[in-house]
């Protein structure tokens, strides 16, 4: 699991309860990583927030709702690694956009 915080708890679907939903601000571990095609985004299941068939069509937050703490990103990328089939670049291009959204929360 990789902790993470909350960066954007906007636009919450219909489908997914309110009890659900992850807040702002709030920290989570991320159990993992994977790419939601019926989504289209790549996605992440968070362990205190388990979404289930009640939630359908959602199975996973969209991974930008999140930021990555800077000493976690080796176990994060270790996450992808085992959790998709991402090559090493497809992972680079991900990691930039972590690293963004973690630049964000810092300031």
């Amino acid at each position: 699991m990789v902790r993470c915080i909350c960066i954007n708890d906007k636009e919450r679907p219909n489908q997914i309860p309110q009890s659900k939903w992850v807040v702002a601000e709030e920290l989570y571990k991320i159990t993992h990583i994977f790419y939601h095609p019926n989504q289209g985004i790549q996605g992440v299941s968070i362990y205190e927030k388990p979404l289930d068939e009640s939630c359908a069509p959602y199975e996973s937050f969209r991974l930008s709702r999140f930021a990555i703490f800077q000493e976690d990103l080796d176990k994060f990328i270790e996450l992808i690694k085992n959790c998709t089939d991402l090559n090493d670049i497809q992972i680079e291009e991900l990691m930039k956009e972590v690293e963004f959204e973690h630049e964000l929360l810092e300031n």
